[in-house]
This record gives C-alpha cells, structure tokens and sequence, in this order.
C-alpha cells in the first residue's frame, strides 16, 4: 500500500482482506500496517497453510483488486 493512500482506503482494504480471510483480526492489522510480509506471515499464522499457498492467495486476490496495494 502507497504510504500517501489516505486513511479511508485503508479502512476498505482491511474490509476487502477480511472477505477473503476471516480469521484475522484487528489486532493482526496493526502489526501488518500496510506491509505485504507482514500480512503473509499472520496469513501463514490464522489460516495455517504454507508460504507459498499463502502468495498464491494473495497474488490472486491482488488480481481481482489491483486498486488495493501493500507497502514492500
């Protein structure tokens, strides 16, 4: 996610991700902050699935959200 990506995004980024994977939480979000590692780890963590299962998800779900980006 662009660090100039105003807060409301944010909000609706979080929503969209929550969609997708239930088992997050809020207080997942505020370690992830934004950044890709971070999400993929907790990902990793709630879902209990693998690294690579893990990217193949999010590669997917970027492809359907190509508006939402995550910091590196």
């Amino acid at each position: 996610m662009n660090e100039d990506t105003p807060q409301g995004n944010w909000k609706q980024f979080k929503g969209k991700l929550v969609e997708q994977w239930g088992k997050l939480t809020d207080d997942d979000f505020d370690v992830i902050a934004g950044r890709r590692d971070q999400f993929l780890g907790k990902l990793q963590e709630r879902h209990g699935i693998a690294r690579d299962v893990a990217e193949k998800q999010l590669k997917e779900w970027q492809g359907r959200h190509p508006e939402f980006r995550f910091r590196d």
